[in-house]
């Protein structure tokens, strides 16, 4: 008689109790059917990157996530319209492909941009572009030139 009351209480306490998400993310709910879905918050990995001489300046700043690349890229060159904004793109192997949405002169344009992440640097690459409905893309990011690229040192990103 005692071991069916201790087994009776046994399944009542299992049954009341909560369950905890587990490591996939799976959705579990509770006994009263409310969602226990652990929430993660993804913190990027970032990293700054700056070419720097008397009269002109450019400026990367790259926060990788696990499916994207998000950031912020700045142009101030000498005798050329200055034009900042943001970057979202993804990565490919080390190299960053992205679209570039900025503002230069009070128009806001967006054109792709690929930079190859590598020893601390980012290189910036050039190829032979088209305009895609309003937007300049790369014709083949397969056949991006770096080895003519404005080399960007690694840099403190300096609470930028």
């Amino acid at each position: 008689m005692k071991s069916i009351f201790y087994l009776a209480t046994f399944i009542l306490l299992v049954s009341c109790s909560e369950t905890t998400p587990d490591s996939s993310g799976t959705t579990h709910t509770d006994s009263t059917g409310g969602d226990t879905t652990e929430m993660r918050i993804q913190i990027p990995n970032s990293a700054c990157y700056q070419y720097a001489t008397k009269s002109d300046t450019i400026f990367l700043k790259v926060e990788k996530f696990p499916n994207v690349v998000t950031g912020r890229l700045e142009y101030s060159l000498k005798e050329k319209d200055r034009n900042t904004g943001d970057i979202d793109g993804v990565m490919r192997g080390d190299t960053l492909v992205a679209d570039y949405a900025f503002m230069s002169e009070g128009t806001r344009s967006t054109r792709q941009v690929v930079f190859l992440l590598k020893n601390n640097e980012a290189v910036e690459g050039y190829g032979k572009m088209k305009d895609d409905a309003g937007k300049m893309v790369f014709e083949n990011i397969g056949s991006i030139d770096f080895s003519k690229g404005t080399r960007l040192p690694m840099v403190d990103c300096g609470g930028r």
